[in-house]
């Protein structure tokens, strides 16, 4: 039996930035639930490139075409975020074979601390499998060209960051 925690899914991650990749999943997850939230996680410790009303700005502008898709940052513990919002799914994205090993423990904790939520896995179209916000960074940060990886609004706003920060 469904229930409606089941219809509400949460899209975590740091977003920094939002990708096509991201997108990707996006698009293809949404259909199949009430509310799908992107939950832009400020990551302190991740030392984020962008702001966090950036980037929640930014997933914004990417997924509007979505009327059912919200885009929400937070600071607090992903169970916290996940039991505030009342989802019952947490979406998560694979690249690859490596990327599981560290799901595979997110998930788990995540089933300790959550029992009642379950962790969907998607994987991206194959032409956005090597994409990582990490790699659009640095091609962003030594000057090359991320339009084909990022929404435009994104490959704007990493450009500004980057001649900001050598300004």
């Amino acid at each position: 039996m469904t229930s409606a925690r089941n219809r509400i899914a949460v899209y975590p991650g740091t977003f920094d930035p939002i990708t096509n990749g991201h997108i990707d999943l996006v698009d293809r997850a949404a259909p199949l639930f009430e509310r799908l939230i992107i939950g832009v996680a400020e990551s302190p410790g991740k030392s984020p490139a962008l702001p966090l009303d950036l980037r929640v700005d930014l997933a914004r502008k990417a997924v509007a075409h979505h009327p059912h898709v919200e885009v929400r940052g937070f600071d607090s513990l992903l169970a916290h975020f996940v039991a505030d919002v009342g989802a019952g799914v947490l979406l998560r994205g694979l690249r690859a074979v490596s990327d599981f090993e560290y799901e595979f423990q997110l998930a788990s904790m995540n089933r300790h601390l959550i029992p009642n939520v379950e962790t969907l896995f998607l994987t991206p179209a194959e032409q956005y499998g090597f994409i990582s916000s990490s790699l659009v960074r640095e091609v962003a940060r030594l000057g090359g060209d991320v339009s084909g990886f990022v929404p435009p609004a994104v490959a704007a706003a990493l450009q500004a960051q980057w001649k900001r920060a050598h300004s």
